[in-house]
């Protein structure tokens, strides 16, 4: 296990998503995002002096920024993925060889397409991560 002991840069960062039932290297990722959150349930009562609080459900989501490549079978795949059954993505942000795997399968919700007179076409995504988040030191 090569777990990174101090800072790097998101240079190494891979992104992946299902193609076919095969995790495929996504093209041209510019950045993303991964947000994991837990919800709390209050269990306050009276008579109690403060609240207190129990865990509750887990909720992630994920988000890309991409250079628009309509001939990468990820993005293709991403591209018609919205309205679709979850698909397995996996985060590598210090590359696949060190630091961590992020992964889950993931629900699709947008993929935008920006086009400017000035600037590369780009695409953004969105998602919702259905069930847990898988962590794995690599």
């Amino acid at each position: 296990m090569a777990n990174n002991t101090t800072a790097y840069a998101g240079t190494s960062g891979v992104a992946k998503f299902d193609v076919g039932g095969s995790a495929t290297t996504i093209a041209s990722v510019i950045s993303f995002t991964l947000t994991n959150t837990g919800d709390v349930i209050e269990t306050s009562a009276m008579g109690n002096t403060a609240r207190t609080y129990v865990p509750g459900l887990t909720n992630a989501t994920a988000s890309m920024s991409l250079y628009f490549v309509d001939g990468d079978s990820a993005q293709a795949a991403l591209q018609t993925a919205p309205g679709s059954a979850a698909a397995t993505i996996e985060l590598y942000p210090s590359g696949e060889t060190t630091g961590q795997k992020l992964s889950g399968e993931m629900i699709v919700t947008s993929f935008e397409i920006s086009a400017a007179n000035d600037g590369a076409v780009t695409a953004e995504v969105a998602g919702q991560i259905t069930g847990a988040l898988t962590v794995t030191n690599l």
